[in-house]
């Protein structure tokens, strides 16, 4: 129950979520799918949470954890951290204080240096997750927001459609080719007037290009 809660919230706000029952299930989705970003539970059936996180951590897997326990206790944390996880967060907790720690860790690895992304007049947000273009704000949905976010961390890179429909798809909410195509077309139509383009690189996939972008 906490799971699904946990990925309805973060879906709201733009993150993709796959989500599993055992650290079992865990180590198979890892060697098949890349992720931003882990939370852990401790207390899974079978193999626990601090041995899949040692686990992950002996087989080189750099990716970000959050542990996620009932335990409160010093020698629990410092396992954790110790372990290789990057925060500790003890149950109950408040859905928006998951939210910031997620964002957080996700904005370390992207950018390692700002919260704020910006390409020619356009400026993201990464903290309010919004879109600015001059100073104004343009609206975006969860999804339109992942693909902008998916460029300007990668400027000047064209990125491959059949990338972008896996880091936009979960299991349990694919998405298809056509959909980003769909997706690319809105953007093209919010961004235009501020100079920003969406070029189409002919059977790979869309490369973002803008006036005095760096």
């Amino acid at each position: 129950m906490l799971a699904d809660g946990l990925a309805r919230t973060l879906r709201r706000t733009g993150h993709t979520v796959d989500c599993v029952a055992s650290a079992e299930h865990a180590l198979l989705a890892l060697d098949h799918d890349a992720f931003d970003v882990i939370l852990l539970d401790v207390g899974l059936p079978g193999m626990g949470g601090f041995d899949l996180l040692a686990r992950l951590r002996r087989r080189g897997n750099t990716v970000p954890v959050i542990v996620i326990s009932a335990h409160d206790a010093l020698g629990d944390r410092v396992r954790g951290l110790d372990l290789g996880a990057d925060d500790y967060l003890v149950k109950p907790f408040e859905h928006e204080e998951l939210e910031a720690r997620v964002r957080a860790l996700i904005r370390r690895r992207a950018t390692r240096v700002t919260p704020t992304l910006v390409f020619g007049r356009l400026a993201l947000d990464l903290v309010a997750r919004e879109a600015k273009v001059d100073g104004e704000r343009i609206e975006l949905t969860p999804r339109e927001w992942a693909i902008m976010e998916l460029f300007l961390t990668q400027p000047g890179v064209a990125l491959a459609k059949e990338r972008m429909v896996q880091s936009l798809s979960s299991w349990d909410d694919p998405l298809t080719a056509n959909a980003v195509e769909v997706y690319v077309s809105r953007l093209r139509a919010k961004f235009e007037s501020a100079g920003l383009r969406i070029r189409t690189v002919r059977g790979f996939g869309y490369m973002l290009e803008g006036e005095h972008a760096s």
